[in-house]
């Protein structure tokens, strides 16, 4: 099964691409004097890391004064969004980070609110998804897992940081089902983030995990993990070492998108600044370093683009989530 059109008309069909260096802001003046970053999860994952990124870019190039972090799991993130809106009168310099997940969990019923309940600030970037193994493991690739899955399903459990029928079960799913073992047989683990899943990677408690590209790199760099594939179309510049899924003969290719929300009610001036600082960010030095670093894709649109946006990926990743079971 061909995921491309999924990930490259759907992910990135109305992304503005931002890959240019440029020098650092000119003026002394921030444009924001402070931002607290809102983390549906736990540290150690995906949006834990694009948070902390984008607060380490911002303050770095001067667009912002100070950025403070908070983490808030449960509910699949749902206790952050409900928090964000039950709040919102007094959540004015706050930003929540989300992705894919978002538009999953409120099609699965997770938590009942969806992004039309919150203020859309902006789509910034898009990271690959990936499987991984510990260094030590007996598989080398993504068709010796597939191999011992069909082989004895119950014995391969694959971990993830997100819930059941959420993005990391997703992309796990695509990919037996590419390969032509039934996903709906995927013993799947479930754990809080990022930290947690690798947690329970190297201590066996899972035999691969499914996670986000930017997550596994740095482990994979001090070769406590293996990546066995990655679900661009060509290897990743961050660690070029990683074999992609295509490469192996698995047409599954994917990127999940994370962006910015705010409070319902945010006044436009504010959602202005908030737009502003980060259209801005995309020209430093400092951004690049971090997209680099972590091997994203710059995708950039603001309000009513990134409103079109989810509405196209609601309908996307519905039908795909229908074909696959999972709904």
């Amino acid at each position: 099964m061909s995921i491309l059109k999924f990930s490259r008309r759907a992910a990135l069909g109305f992304a503005v691409a931002s890959l240019s260096l440029g020098a650092p802001l000119a003026s002394a003046d921030p444009v924001l004097d402070s931002v607290h970053f809102l983390i549906p999860g736990g540290a150690g994952g995906g949006w834990d890391g694009t948070a902390r990124g984008t607060g380490e870019a911002l303050t770095g190039a001067g667009l912002v004064g100070t950025a403070s972090y908070e983490n808030m799991s449960g509910g699949g993130g749902g206790k952050a969004i409900g928090y964000l809106i039950e709040n919102a009168a007094s959540q004015h310099g706050t930003l929540m980070v989300n992705s894919t997940p978002i538009v999953i969990r409120s099609l699965t019923g997770v938590f009942p609110q969806n992004f039309r309940d919150l203020t859309l600030v902006a789509g910034t970037i898009g990271d690959y998804a990936a499987l991984v193994v510990a260094a030590d493991s007996d598989i080398q690739n993504v068709n010796g897992l597939i191999d011992a899955f069909k082989a004895d399903p119950r014995s391969v459990a694959i971990g993830g940081g997100s819930v059941p029928g959420g993005m990391d079960h997703l992309v796990a799913a695509m990919v037996f089902q590419s390969a032509g073992a039934d996903p709906l047989d995927l013993k799947y683990v479930p754990y809080d983030g990022g930290g947690a899943t690798m947690a329970g990677l190297l201590s066996g408690e899972v035999k691969a995990v499914s996670t986000g590209f930017s997550e596994a790199v740095e482990l994979a760099k001090a070769g406590e993990v293996r990546i066995i594939g990655v679900t661009a179309d060509a290897r990743v510049d961050a660690f070029p070492d990683a074999p992609t899924m295509v490469e192996q003969g698995n047409d599954t290719t994917f990127v999940n998108w994370r962006g910015f929300f705010a409070a319902p009610g945010l006044p436009e001036d504010k959602l202005s600044s908030y737009q502003d600082a980060l259209t801005k960010m995309y020209d430093t030095p400092e951004w690049e370093a971090v997209r680099q670093r972590n091997g994203w894709v710059n995708i950039h649109n603001n309000g009513d683009e990134f409103r079109s946006f989810l509405e196209n990926q609601e309908q996307v990743i519905g039908d795909l989530m229908r074909k696959l079971g999972f709904l």
